[in-house]
């Protein structure tokens, strides 16, 4: 009889490879667990830095409205990136009535800006050359001309000149630096298109 007792706690003792098999278990869940905090850590860091980067040196943008077709279209993305130097034909985003708009620069500070009745651009007595331009314009502008752009601001105009509003008109004028988001690079949308500005 004591045999069978004996045999019968035998029975109730898991074996040897139960034990082994839940200690696995728990190990492989308190590393799971483990590499998921440093996962989730990780991702966290990482989205951080990318939304300082965005924010700080290269502000991404989506274009909405037609002008500066040819060279952008609504739906296009674009890289920026902040800085104060401008050269003419660099394409900048800049703050108006809480929204951002692109233009292109045509002029800097002390520039005197001329446009003719049909549409052509000088600057300082020469004609821009303005390839990115499809069909010049005069466009809407309530200016006389000459015009000096003011220190410290840059004359801004869109590219498809007929529907464009911008430094041309008193509403929005030539742009103060501190207003300037930046200089637009690359764009990243459509992939198709993808490449410097």
């Amino acid at each position: 009889m004591k045999q069978k007792g004996n045999q019968n706690k035998e029975r109730t003792v898991p074996p040897l490879e139960l034990l082994e098999k839940e200690r696995d278990r728990l190990r492989h869940h308190k590393n799971y667990r483990s590499t998921l905090r440093s996962m989730v850590g990780v991702l966290i860091v990482v989205s951080a830095i990318a939304i300082l980067v965005a924010t700080l040196w290269l502000p991404v943008l989506r274009i909405y409205g037609t002008s500066m077709t040819p060279t952008l279209k609504a739906g296009d993305i674009v890289l920026t990136s902040k800085g104060s130097s401008f050269n003419t034909g660099d394409v900048v985003a800049f703050y108006y009535n809480n929204k951002i708009l692109v233009k292109r620069v045509i002029a800097g500070p002390g520039d005197w800006v001329y446009i003719d009745d049909d549409g052509n651009v000088f600057v300082n007595g020469e004609e821009l050359n303005e390839p990115y331009v499809k069909e010049k314009a005069l466009g809407e502008t309530d200016l006389e001309y000459p015009y000096q752009v003011p220190e410290k601001r840059w004359f801004v105009m869109g590219d498809h000149r007929s529907v464009s509003l911008d430094s041309r008109t008193r509403a929005i004028g030539p742009v103060a630096e501190e207003m300037i988001v930046g200089k637009l690079n690359m764009k990243v949308w459509p992939l198709n298109e993808m490449g410097g500005i």
